[in-house]
């Protein structure tokens, strides 16, 4: 008997190491080989099954997950069938932006125009709620600490598109379009203020560089010619709380986080410090246990719940522009029905998963009045533009706004005086 159980316990241990050594490989650069950190983990129904250590190294992902999504902000996404693999090569995925320059001293205002993508779910001990949102948001963002008009930092949302589906401790599950329950952290991440790079950083052409936090390590750079990246774990320390300023008071609520990790990519980077101008897209993750501020409103009060919220934001255009056109752009309405969704051609296509859950969202019958709710047509059908660097999407806004024609009849005028001195100035000059 004893044998038999020697060798059972043998058999487990031997299972788990052959399990751990499956998902022991790393993720990493195919062109440098160096490992990249907190690189994210979807399994094959599209919910983020975990996250990479700062090593590279792969967590524990079941079996039954598989095939898997890795996916690294500014590398092409990866699809693994089976944990076979020493290491995982990602290719870096090089984002251009179009040229935009300052063409007088009145434009103060960088306005940038961003898509975001989004994976949210929502747990409790017998629901769950999954939900995959894409958004066109817009940052105000002022050059000057001291302006009379300070801008917007958070992500403001243009239009948006939500697909949840809803499921429960017996396997039933539904989908809708709508839910009750708000439970994205999407709405509080935005762009980091300037921040200066680390000085040993700033003499290399090419290199890392990592900052120490109090717990593990906080900050890890890297820079390849004007490229650079960041990844951050908040919760390593506090310091790194200034990459979220519009978060900081959660930090002091009844929230328990338990990841909280950042990345950001910038395109040329010449100065010491990096700032919006050069932000091409950045990501995160938050995992969080609790409530805080009556921002998530779910089921009981006291029922506890597991909220976790992957998102990627890609700047699709930016510009400078003056302060009257900004405030002009701050009165516009945040929810215009002509605006459109514009997906970025280096955003990865979506899983098989996501898409059969579009489509059953899709199917559903919009016509149908919904109790004590209109009906919101915009949500039928996917519709998604594709756009490519170079196209100027915010020029294009400009005309849905109203804005164009408020420029161009500013414009008129202007050149309407000006006509009006230079013929005054020519009369007089013949009668003298």
């Amino acid at each position: 008997m004893r044998r038999i159980v020697f060798l059972l316990l043998m058999l487990f241990l031997l299972f788990s190491y052959m399990k751990v050594q499956a998902n022991g490989f790393v993720v990493a650069d195919s062109t440098t080989h160096a490992p990249l950190p907190n690189a994210s983990v979807f399994s094959r129904d599209g919910n983020l099954t975990g996250i990479c250590r700062s090593d590279g190294h792969f967590p524990t992902i079941p079996e039954a997950s598989y095939p898997i999504t890795v996916r690294y902000m500014g590398f092409k996404e990866k699809i693994v069938n089976y944990p076979a693999a020493d290491t995982i090569f990602l290719q870096e995925n090089i984002i251009e932006l179009p040229e935009f320059v300052i063409d007088s001293r009145q434009h103060k205002y960088l306005h940038i125009l961003a898509y975001l993508r989004e994976y949210s779910t929502l747990s409790t001990y017998t629901d769950t709620v999954f939900l995959f949102r894409e958004k066109m948001v817009d940052f105000m963002l002022p050059s000057e600490k001291k302006s009379s008009f300070r801008g917007w930092r958070k992500p403001r949302i243009l239009t948006s598109k939500s697909y949840y589906r809803f499921s429960n401790a017996h396997g039933l599950d539904s989908v809708s379009d709508h839910c009750r329950q708000h439970f994205s952290w999407t709405d509080w991440v935005g762009t980091a203020p300037e921040i200066e790079m680390p000085t040993r950083l700033f003499n290399l052409s090419a290199g890392s560089d990592t900052i120490s936090g109090r717990y593990s390590a906080t900050e890890i750079w890297h820079k390849n010619d004007d490229r650079l990246s960041i990844d951050i774990d908040v919760l390593a320390d506090t310091a790194s709380r200034k990459w979220v300023p519009n978060l900081s008071l959660f930090f002091h609520e009844n929230i328990d986080f338990e990841q909280f990790r950042l990345r950001f990519n910038y395109n040329n980077v010449t100065d010491r410090c990096v700032s919006p101008s050069g932000l091409t897209g950045y990501s995160y993750t938050i995992e969080s246990n609790g409530r805080g501020r009556s921002m998530f409103m779910f089921n009981r009060v006291d029922e506890p719940f597991f909220v976790s919220t992957y998102a990627e934001i890609y700047m699709v255009d930016k510009e400078y522009i003056p302060l009257k056109e900004a405030k002009k752009w701050n009165k516009r309405s945040a929810f215009a029905d002509e605006i459109a969704i514009y997906e970025p051609a280096e955003a990865p296509e979506l899983q098989e998963s996501v898409l059969k859950l579009i489509a059953r969202v899709n199917e559903v019958n919009h016509e149908e009045i919904r109790l004590a709710q209109t009906p919101d047509h915009r949500l039928a059908g996917r519709n998604i533009e594709k756009v490519g660097a170079g196209q100027l999407i915010l020029k294009r806004l400009k005309g849905i706004f109203g804005i164009d024609n408020i420029i161009g009849q500013r414009k008129m005028k202007r050149q309407w005086h000006q006509f009006r001195r230079d013929r005054m100035d020519k009369n007089n000059g013949r009668r003298n």
